[in-house]
């Protein structure tokens, strides 16, 4: 029984300390008048605006040289295609010309074999006499 009593009374005295520092916190805090208000949300107002500017310049400077990174690589990809380009390019030439060589030897061979059977081929006609 003796600690029911005592349980109760911490409680009540926590309670009652507890109303006390509520009712000093509410005293402290208690709302300005209303030009206090007003001069209190323009000065936040334009705190948040000055930071709202600062963010947007920082997202604009990150944009732009992320722009400028982007830009530049697609040059040297660029740089680097047409490279390529003109290695495949010459390459092409290249095979193009030695095949074409070589079709023109075999055709010469060709037109050449032709041309031999033709003047070895002896006369059978006989002669008219």
């Amino acid at each position: 029984m003796a600690s029911d009593s005592d349980e109760f009374g911490a409680f009540l005295v926590g309670f009652i300390v507890g109303g006390l520092a509520g009712a000093v916190v509410s005293l402290l805090f208690a709302p300005q008048s209303g030009q206090e208000t007003r001069a209190l949300i323009r000065e936040k107002s334009i705190e948040l605006r000055d930071r709202a500017s600062e963010s947007a310049e920082e997202a604009l400077a990150s944009a732009e040289a992320a722009a400028a990174e982007a830009r530049a690589r697609a040059e040297e990809l660029t740089k680097l295609a047409r490279t390529r380009a003109e290695e495949v390019a010459k390459e092409a030439r290249s095979r193009t010309d030695e095949f074409a060589k070589e079709v023109r030897a075999r055709g010469e061979s060709a037109v050449e074999s032709l041309r031999k059977p033709a003047s070895k081929k002896p006369t059978d006609a006989p002669s008219a006499s």
